[in-house]
């Protein structure tokens, strides 16, 4: 595989650009539109640098073409992307590879939580309670903004149905903050004292050495 096609396949916003171009051809700043407002850009970090980025690396490797140049109004000339048909079967082909074999991630809320017990219990429960806040905020908007979407009629649900998956895993989030939270402020979750090697910021701060 060249070092091109392993680029692309390492960036999910490949995904979404063919992804786009299945619906219909489009340029690169209505690529952009589309995400925001259909909110898959909680799932693709969309930048305009990144997307033109792998647009022509897409274009490099014969995945997508230029199909015509075009101009509205005094706005600058835009160029509309399509797939080849290399392009497609490759699309195809990494769906089908993504949704069948589950990948090793490294979520770095899984990393902390490893060292809960270095917060002690309150700190542990105050830093949880400020997450839980937070992604019950993040679900609301998902959840406003799902519904929006569907609502207006323009895009089937199949479309969107990424956002379901989003919401379900952060209520799976959220029950076991919560979950976890109520365990160790009632007592049912063990906070063994001391915990060896664990520093305590209230005591001891980076650099300073015990006497």
């Amino acid at each position: 595989m060249s070092t091109s096609n392993s680029r692309v396949l390492s960036n999910p916003l490949g995904l979404a650009v063919l992804g786009l171009l299945m619906e219909s051809p489009t340029h690169p700043h209505a690529m952009a539109a589309t995400l925001r407002e259909r909110g898959m850009d909680r799932v693709f970090k969309v930048t305009t640098g990144s997307l033109y980025d792998v647009v022509r690396t897409l274009q490099r490797i014969e995945w997508i073409e230029a199909r015509e140049t075009v101009r509205v109004g005094a706005r600058p000339e835009r160029t509309i992307y399509q797939h080849t048909a290399l392009g497609r079967a490759e699309f195809v082909r990494w769906v089908d590879e993504l949704v069948r074999t589950p990948a090793d991630e490294y979520p770095k809320f899984l990393a902390a939580v490893s060292y809960l017990g270095a917060l002690g219990p309150d700190g542990a429960a105050a830093a949880l309670r400020e997450r839980a806040e937070r992604v019950r905020t993040s679900l609301a908007e998902i959840r406003q903004e799902h519904r929006r979407v569907l609502e207006a009629g323009e895009v089937p649900r199949l479309f969107v149905v990424e956002t379901e998956y989003a919401v379900r895993m952060l209520e799976a989030e959220l029950g076991w903050v919560e979950e976890i939270t109520a365990d160790i402020t009632t007592g049912r979750l063990a906070w063994p004292e001391p915990v060896t090697g664990w520093i305590h910021t209230e005591s001891r701060h980076p650099g300073t050495e015990e006497r």
